[in-house]
């Protein structure tokens, strides 16, 4: 799944569109490498985001099969790191 599709799906952010600006600014990172919108994201893999106010970090447990999750199973598909 892409990951601007999977930063919606999961509920990390509220539009794709928003996801889609987040990447271009590049403020978001899979691995440590800033990534365009179309890159895959895969099990395991750990996508920090850079906020203003400080980065959060999300290891990928498993991929939505669906375009949308209901907010209380994200926790299914993500974990914050520390």
């Amino acid at each position: 799944m892409r990951i601007d599709k999977f930063l919606n799906a999961v509920n990390i952010t509220k539009r794709r569109t928003v996801a889609q600006d987040m990447i271009a600014n590049g403020v978001v990172s899979i691995n440590g490498k800033v990534v365009k919108p179309s890159k895959d994201v895969a099990v395991g893999d750990i996508i920090t985001i850079a906020y203003l106010k400080g980065e959060k970090r999300y290891e990928v447990l498993q991929i939505p099969a669906t375009k949308s999750t209901p907010k209380s199973k994200q926790d299914e598909y993500v974990k914050e790191c520390a």
